[in-house]
C-alpha cells in the first residue's frame, strides 16, 4: 500500500513538474512576442539613417544612438522637446486633476445618500463603455462653440474626465473606508472635508494611484483629440508631433530615423512613472491585503 503511495506520489510530482514546465514555456514565449517590438525600437533607435535601410531590422548596426538624440533635440530648433513639454503637462496635471475629481466623486457617490445615487452612478458606468473616438468630434463642436479649439484648454479639459476613475473610486471606497470610522470622525467633531482629507484620501491611496497611472498612460498616449483640436505645433504632445515628422518621411528620408528614436524617448517617462509609482502601489495594496 505504502509502495502504490509513494508511486502515485512520484507520478503526480513529474505531472505537477511537466505542467509548469510547459506554463513557464508558454510566459517565456508570450512575453518574447510582446517584447520583440520592443527589442526592434532599442535597435532601430541606434542606427543611422543609412543602416536603418541597408541592414536587417533585428541586428544591431554601428552605434549612433548618440547623434540620433542631439539631432532628435536639435530638429526645427527643438520642436520636440516642446513636445515632450506639453505631453508632460497634459497628462501629469490631467492625470492628478482626474485623480482628485475621481477620488472626491466616488467617494461621494459610496459614502452619501442621496436621491438619483444609483442612477447617476449607471450614467457614469455608461461613461466607461462610450469609445474615446466616439467623443473626439462632439468635444471639437462644443469647443468650437465657444472658440476654444486650437488652444491648450482643448485637450487639458477633456483629460480630466475619468468615468473609469470614479467606478474604481467608489468601488474601493464601499470596500476599505469603514462607516464606523466614518461616523467616529463626526463624534469627535470632524468635518466632511476633513474626513474626507484625512481618512478617506489615506484609505483609498492604492486605488488612487492606480486611477493616477491609468490616466496618465491614456492622455500620454492619446492621439485622437489632439489632432481633431490643435493645428498649432507648438502646442502638439509628443505623439501628434511624432506622427506628422512620420508623415513627411517620403520627403526628408532622415525623418523616419528621428521618429523612430522619439518615440523611444517618449517612452522613457511612462516608464519611469510606473517606477517611481509601484512602491507606493503595492505597499497600499499589501496594507489593505493584510487589514
Amino acid at each position: 500500500m505504502s509502495l502504490l503511495t509513494r508511486t502515485d506520489g512520484a507520478h503526480a510530482t513529474r505531472a505537477g513538474r511537466t505542467s509548469s514546465v510547459v506554463a513557464v514555456g508558454f510566459l517565456t514565449l508570450a512575453a518574447c512576442y510582446m517584447l520583440l517590438p520592443v527589442y526592434w525600437l532599442l535597435v532601430a533607435a541606434t542606427k543611422s539613417q543609412g543602416d536603418l535601410v541597408d541592414s536587417p531590422g533585428l541586428r544591431p548596426a554601428h552605434w549612433h544612438l548618440g547623434a540620433n538624440l542631439a539631432a532628435l533635440f536639435r530638429q526645427q530648433d527643438g520642436v520636440f522637446a516642446r513636445w515632450l513639454l506639453n505631453s508632460l503637462l497634459y497628462a501629469g496635471a490631467g492625470a492628478a486633476v482626474a485623480t482628485a475629481l475621481s477620488a472626491a466623486a466616488g467617494y461621494a457617490l459610496a459614502k452619501y445618500q442621496f436621491p438619483g445615487r444609483e442612477v447617476l452612478f449607471s450614467v457614469i458606468l455608461g461613461g466607461v463603455l462610450v469609445p474615446a473616438t466616439a467623443l473626439a468630434l462632439p468635444l471639437f463642436l462644443m469647443f468650437a462653440e465657444v472658440d476654444a479649439t486650437n488652444t491648450f484648454w482643448s485637450v487639458f479639459l477633456p483629460s480630466v474626465v475619468s468615468p473609469f476613475g470614479v467606478y474604481l473610486s467608489r468601488v474601493f471606497a464601499a470596500a476599505s473606508v469603514p462607516d464606523e470610522v466614518i461616523e467616529a470622525a463626526r463624534m469627535d467633531g470632524a468635518g466632511e472635508l476633513r474626513i474626507f482629507t484625512g481618512i478617506g484620501l489615506r484609505m483609498m491611496s492604492p486605488a488612487l494611484v492606480t486611477v493616477f497611472l491609468f490616466q496618465f498612460v491614456v492622455i500620454w498616449n492619446n492621439f485622437l483629440l489632439p489632432l481633431v483640436m490643435l493645428q498649432d505645433d507648438d502646442l502638439y504632445p509628443v505623439t501628434l508631433g511624432l506622427y506628422t515628422w512620420q508623415t513627411q518621411t517620403s520627403r526628408l528620408p532622415v525623418l523616419q530615423s528621428l521618429t523612430i528614436v522619439g518615440a523611444l524617448v517618449s517612452v522613457v517617462p511612462i516608464v519611469l512613472t510606473f517606477l517611481l509609482l509601484q512602491r507606493y502601489w503595492r505597499a497600499g495594496l499589501s496594507a489593505g491585503a493584510v487589514k
